[in-house]
C-alpha cells in the first residue's frame, strides 16, 4: 500500500495544533517554534505533492479511498487536479509566514488587561484551519467536502473574536465589542450558507446514490444519472449559495469587512488569501462539474454579480478611512474577477481564475502583513494617522509600495497577468461585462495610490517620526512573498502548466469551447 501522502498533508497540522496546545503556559515561545516547525514540515510534503503531480497525467492523482460511513454511500476519498495542488500549495506557502508574521499577535497583554491571551491557543487554531482548509482542496467525496468546509469556521470564529487587533481608535472595551459582533457575523452568514448547501448535499444523495464526485461526474457524463432541469438548477444553487458566502460574492459579502477589520494582520490574511479561496475552488470542483447545466443556465446572473463586486469593492475601497477594510474591500473587488472568469467559461478565464486565487493570496498576504506591521507600530488602523513613513521607515515604505502596485495589477508582477487573463477569456464571450470590468482596474490605481500617499508620503507626523524601520524577522516575512510577485509576474508558467489541463477536463464537464476570433477574410 502507497504511503498516504494526501493525508499526511492534512495529518501533520491537525495534530500539530493538538500538541501546540497541549505545551504547558510558561513555555509560550517552544509552542510558537512548534507551530513554525509543524508548517515548515506541512509546505515540505505540500512540495512533495506538487513535485509528483502530472499535469498530463490523470484528471485526480494521489488519490485514496477507503470506507468511512457505508450505510450512507459516505467514502473518504482524496485526490488532487492541477487546481487542487495548485491552492494546496499556496496554502502550505502562506502558514509560515502568517505564523512568523503573528509572532507576538497573542503575547500577554498588559497588567491589568481584562483580556486573557493563550498563546499556544492562537497558533494551534491556525493549524487546525490549515488542516481543514487543506483536506478541503483533496476531498473528491462530496459528504467529506462538507464536513471540513463547515469546521474550519469554529478556529476561524475563535481567531477573530479571541485574538482581534489591538489597535482601535475608541479603546479596549470599544475593540472587544467589535471582535464580536465580526466574529459572530463570520460565523452566522458562513453557518446559513452551509445549513443550505447540507440540504442540497443530502438532495443529491437522493438523487444520486452517493456521495462521490468522481462517480457522479461520470454517471452525468455517460448519461447513466439524468436529473431533472428544475432538480439540478435547486441542487446548483444550493452549493452556490454557501460558496459565493465564503468567496465572498456581492451581496453575500458584508461579513468580510468587518471580519479583516477586527482580526490581527496574520489572521486576516488566513481569511482571504487561505479560507476564501476554498468558496472559489468549489465552483471549479463542484459547481461546474456535478451540475453544468445548471452551471450555464446560471452564468448570465453570476456574471452581473460579479461585476457588480468588481466595482463596488473598489469604489467602496476608495472611500475607505481604514486600512485594513480598504485592503478588505480590494479583495471582495479581486474575487468578482476570480468568479467571473470562472463563470465565463472559458479557458483563458477560468487559468487566469485559478492563477489568480494563488496570486491574489500572495499579493494581499505581502500588503496586509506589511501593514499589520505599520499598524503594530502606530497603534492605529486610521489613514489619517499616517504621513511621511518612507522618510523614516524606507524598506517598510517600499515593500508596502510593491504590495500595493501587485494589489492593482501592475504589469511584471504576478496578479497582472491572471487579470489580464480573466478580461481576455471575459472579452471573447461576454464582451460587455468585459469592457464594464476594466473599469475595476482603474479604481484600482486609484485606492491604492491614494492609500501610498496618504501614509507614505508629505510630511513626517510627530507619531510616526520615530517609527522603526523593518526588522529581521518581518523582511523574512515579506521578502519572499515580494520575490514570488516578481517571479510569478515575469514568468507564470510553472502555474499555468499544471492548472492548464485541469481548466481543459472542466470545460469539457460544461461542454463548452473557446470562441472562435471573427476574422475578417483577406479581400
Amino acid at each position: 500500500m502507497s504511503f498516504p501522502l494526501l493525508t499526511a498533508t492534512a495529518a501533520l497540522p491537525a495534530l500539530g495544533a493538538v500538541v501546540t496546545a497541549a505545551v504547558p503556559a510558561a513555555r509560550r515561545t517552544a509552542a510558537k517554534w512548534l507551530a513554525l516547525l509543524v508548517s515548515l514540515a506541512t509546505l515540505a510534503l505540500a512540495i512533495i505533492v506538487l513535485v509528483r503531480f502530472d499535469p498530463d497525467g490523470d484528471r485526480y492523482q494521489l488519490t485514496e479511498s477507503h470506507s468511512w460511513i457505508a450505510d450512507f454511500g459516505v467514502r473518504y476519498e482524496l485526490g488532487v487536479d492541477g487546481i487542487g495542488v495548485s491552492l494546496l500549495a499556496l496554502t502550505a506557502l502562506l502558514i509560515p509566514f502568517i505564523i512568523l508574521a503573528g509572532w507576538h499577535d497573542a503575547d500577554p497583554l498588559e497588567t491589568g488587561s481584562k483580556r486573557w491571551r493563550p498563546t499556544q491557543g492562537f497558533f494551534a487554531l491556525i493549524l487546525a484551519v490549515e488542516a481543514m482548509v487543506i483536506i478541503s482542496f483533496e476531498a473528491t467525496d462530496v459528504f467529506l467536502f462538507y464536513i471540513f468546509f463547515e469546521a474550519m469556521l469554529i478556529p476561524m470564529y475563535f481567531l477573530i473574536g479571541g485574538f482581534g487587533d489591538r489597535a482601535h481608535e475608541h479603546g479596549e472595551e470599544a475593540a472587544s465589542t467589535q471582535r464580536s459582533y465580526a466574529a459572530v457575523k463570520f460565523l452566522l452568514y458562513n453557518l446559513v450558507g452551509g445549513l443550505i448547501m447540507l440540504a442540497a448535499v443530502i438532495g443529491l444523495y437522493v438523487v444520486a446514490g452517493n456521495f462521490s464526485l468522481q462517480e457522479i461526474a461520470e454517471a452525468r457524463a455517460n448519461g447513466s444519472l439524468d436529473m431533472a432541469t428544475n432538480t439540478e438548477r435547486w441542487l446548483f444553487l444550493g452549493f452556490f449559495f454557501a460558496f459565493a458566502v465564503k468567496a465572498p460574492l456581492w451581496p453575500l459579502h458584508t461579513w468580510l469587512p468587518n471580519a479583516m477589520g477586527e482580526a490581527t494582520a496574520p489572521v486576516a490574511v488566513l481569511i482571504t488569501a487561505v479560507v476564501d479561496k476554498v468558496g472559489t475552488f468549489a465552483m471549479l470542483r463542484f459547481c461546474l462539474q456535478l451540475f453544468p447545466e445548471a452551471s450555464k443556465w446560471a452564468t448570465p446572473a453570476i456574471l452581473v454579480l460579479a461585476l457588480i463586486s468588481i466595482v463596488y469593492g473598489a469604489l467602496l475601497a476608495v472611500g475607505q478611512r481604514d486600512i485594513k477594510r480598504l485592503v478588505a474591500y480590494a479583495s471582495i473587488s479581486h474575487f468578482g474577477f476570480i468568479i467571473m472568469g470562472i463563470f465565463a467559461m472559458t479557458s483563458q478565464g477560468q487559468s487566469g481564475a485559478t492563477l489568480y486565487m494563488v496570486n491574489h493570496g500572495i499579493s494581499t498576504a505581502a500588503l496586509m502583513l506589511v501593514a499589520g506591521f505599520l499598524i503594530s507600530r502606530r497603534g492605529s488602523r486610521l489613514i489619517a494617522d499616517y504621513g511621511g513613513v518612507q522618510k523614516v521607515a524606507p524598506v517598510l515604505a517600499g515593500t508596502f509600495l510593491i504590495g500595493g502596485l501587485a494589489t492593482l495589477s501592475l504589469p511584471g508582477l504576478a496578479p497582472f497577468v491572471s487579470e489580464f487573463l480573466v478580461l481576455v477569456g471575459t472579452f471573447s464571450r461576454y464582451p460587455v461585462i468585459g469592457i464594464i470590468a476594466t473599469f475595476g482596474i482603474v479604481l484600482a490605481a486609484l485606492y491604492t495610490l491614494v492609500l501610498y500617499q496618504r501614509t507614505m508620503t508629505g510630511p513626517v507626523k510627530a507619531e510616526v517620526s520615530a517609527m522603526p524601520d523593518l526588522r529581521v524577522r518581518e523582511l523574512v516575512v515579506v521578502a519572499p512573498l515580494i520575490v514570488l510577485l516578481i517571479f510569478l509576474g515575469v514568468y507564470p508558467k510553472p502555474v499555468t502548466d499544471i492548472v492548464n489541463p485541469a481548466v481543459k477536463s472542466t470545460l469539457s464537464d460544461v461542454q463548452k469551447k473557446d470562441p472562435q476570433p471573427e476574422v475578417e477574410a483577406a479581400k
